[in-house]
C-alpha cells in the first residue's frame, strides 16, 4: 500500500512539474529569448532538481518524496520547459 502511495506522488509530481513549467514558459517568459535556447529545459531541470533534493533529506517528508520523485519531477519540469518554447514557436 505504502508503494502505491510514493507512486501516485511520484507521478503526481512529474505531471505538476511539467504543467508548471510550460504555463510559466508560455506566460511569463514569451519574450524572453534566451528561452529559446537548446540549454533552457536542462537548465530549468537543474534548478528543479535542486530544490526538490532537500526535500528527500528531511525525515518526516522523505518518507513520501523519495530521490526518484525529486528526479521525476525535474524531469517533467525539463519537459515542460521544452514544450511551452514548442508552442511558442508554433504561436500558441
Amino acid at each position: 500500500m505504502w508503494g502505491f502511495i510514493v507512486l501516485g506522488i511520484t507521478v503526481a509530481a512529474g505531471i505538476v512539474g511539467f504543467g508548471i513549467a510550460r504555463g510559466f514558459v508560455r506566460r511569463r517568459l514569451r519574450f524572453v529569448d534566451a528561452v529559446r535556447s537548446p540549454v533552457a529545459p536542462l537548465i530549468a531541470g537543474v534548478i528543479a532538481a535542486v530544490i526538490a533534493f532537500p526535500l528527500t533529506i528531511i525525515p518526516l517528508v522523505g518518507h513520501l518524496i523519495t530521490v526518484g520523485t525529486a528526479a521525476v519531477f525535474a524531469i517533467g519540469t525539463g519537459l515542460g520547459t521544452a514544450s511551452g518554447v514548442k508552442a511558442l514557436k508554433r504561436g500558441e
